[in-house]
């Protein structure tokens, strides 16, 4: 995963903040944090924590795949993000159902979530390309 820099000897390697689909899961995150946090205490427990949590665990899981040494490893976190993507897509439809956040809210969570799948079939991809382990 290192690139050589225009010539230099010097090497660039790949960093979590370069993955697109890291950086878009993550500051997804934080708004979601930051709204279920404005819920009654009933809303936050039952839904809101589940929101939160399944949000927060498509950036996690892109996290530790990086981290992971083998490709098999790093693609079965990457797998697992995906899958906590769709999860999201549930609860973001479950509270804009039961009126417990806005239209635009939900329609900007739902644009962030479907910019996701697309960048983290990337990244397996690349993954799966790139790595010889």
């Amino acid at each position: 995963m290192a690139e050589q820099d225009g010539g230099a000897n010097e090497r660039k390697f790949l960093r979590l903040a370069d993955i697109e689909c890291y950086r878009i899961s993550f500051a997804l995150s934080n708004v979601v944090w930051s709204i279920v946090l404005q819920w009654p205490p009933f809303t936050q427990h039952s839904l809101g924590s589940q929101f939160v949590r399944s949000i927060d665990s498509i950036s996690a899981n892109i996290a530790e795949g990086f981290g992971r040494y083998g490709k098999k490893d790093k693609v079965k976190f990457y797998r697992i993000a995906r899958g906590s993507l769709f999860e999201s897509l549930d609860w973001n439809e479950k509270a804009k159902i039961r009126q417990i956040i806005s239209i635009d809210t939900y329609n900007y969570i739902f644009s962030e979530l479907q910019r996701l799948p697309k960048s983290i079939n990337s990244l397996i991809k690349y993954t799966n390309d790139h790595l010889t382990i």
